[in-house]
């Protein structure tokens, strides 16, 4: 004789979130399965990043949980720490090979003079400017379309599973290809389809990496970061309630106001995670920038540069030190960004 809603308070409800259905309802054809995986994943996680642990979780369970992972966890700790002891050793130490330098010989102690040299080069600050500008540049076009096409892609629509997995293909194109694609099909002044399309509205074809190399880069990068932001801002998104809108609407408000006071403060969780993760895999951006420009005008980062002096000059000590205030760089702006979640 008890009522639904009893026998639900009773068991606890078993219902799944909107945020992890398929589109199309249960309904889940092969076309759209990569999507409803790749919709589910990121909020299971962002559910795990907030610490609460699942009322059935254990000790027991999360014991062998941490157990099953350890083996995991030393392989990665090992596979970062290794590369770093190494960059630390090295750039105390004055390691040029072409000059005769090598391990077996021994290598001389140099203290901070490697540090000292990379800071006061004249590359140094125009390459921070530059990282940070490709960086700002490629978060803001990032975060304003990546909510533009969240919203457009939960409305419903004819083919919407299929049209999702094209937005997000381009995330998962070789970084390498993706350039090479922008630099001779794009952008290149002569033949690329840009060129074309200037030529027809009687306009003089431009080169695009040579007059807007910094712009082009950050267009480039854009075109592969889009996808992720989309990803992540399109899950958010699906776990809005509609009746605040719906309420919003019968009141009056208007479209604007509705985005503004009610959609976008919804993101704002989703949006700070997407500039934590995209800044620190865009500090280190540069296979995009050496096959189209190969640090020349103007878009030589500070991964660049510190490539050019271990590969370049043949460095290593040098390059080393660089490589230390690559370090210092990331993790500066990645606890500024955590600060920020934290307070979120």
């Amino acid at each position: 004789g008890e009522s639904a809603g009893d026998h639900e308070r009773r068991n606890g409800s078993r219902r799944l979130p909107l945020s992890v259905l398929p589109p199309g309802g249960g309904r889940c054809a092969a076309p759209c399965a990569k999507t409803f995986l790749l919709t589910f994943v990121p909020s299971w996680m962002g559910s795990l990043s907030t610490g609460k642990h699942h009322p059935m979780a254990t000790k027991a369970s999360r014991s062998t949980a941490r157990i099953m992972m350890a083996p995991a966890v030393v392989l990665l700790l090992g596979w970062m720490l290794v590369p770093l002891i190494m960059t630390l050793y090295f750039s105390f130490k004055k390691y040029l090979p072409l000059r005769g330098d090598s391990l077996e010989r021994g290598l001389d102690w140099v203290g901070f003079t490697n540090y000292s040299r990379f800071i006061s080069s004249s590359s140094f600050w125009p390459s921070i400017e530059t990282t940070l500008i490709m960086v700002g540049g490629v978060l803001l076009i990032t975060v304003v379309f990546g909510i533009l096409l969240a919203l457009l892609l939960d409305q419903p629509m004819w083919g919407q599973g299929f049209v999702r997995i094209l937005v997000i293909a381009p995330f998962f194109v070789m970084p390498t290809v993706s350039a090479l694609v922008w630099k001779n099909m794009l952008m290149d002044p002569v033949n690329g389809i840009f060129a074309h399309l200037w030529r027809f509205f009687g306009a003089e074809p431009v080169a695009w990496l040579q007059d807007a190399s910094l712009g082009s880069i950050i267009v480039l990068v854009s075109w592969q970061w889009l996808p992720f932001a989309t990803l992540i801002l399109l899950t958010a998104t699906q776990s809005l309630d509609s009746e605040q809108l719906e309420a919003a609407e019968m009141d009056g408000a208007p479209v604007l106001k509705r985005f503004w006071y009610i959609v976008l403060p919804h993101l704002a969780r989703a949006i700070t995670i997407v500039i934590l993760i995209q800044t620190i895999f865009l500090l280190s951006v540069f296979a995009e920038i050496f096959v189209t420009t190969g640090g020349a005008f103007g878009t030589r980062t500070l991964t660049y540069l510190i490539f050019q002096r271990v590969i370049d000059s043949q460095n290593i000590g040098l390059g080393s030190a660089g490589g230390v205030y690559a370090i210092i760089l990331a993790n500066i702006v990645a606890l500024f960004l955590m600060r920020i979640v934290g307070k979120n």
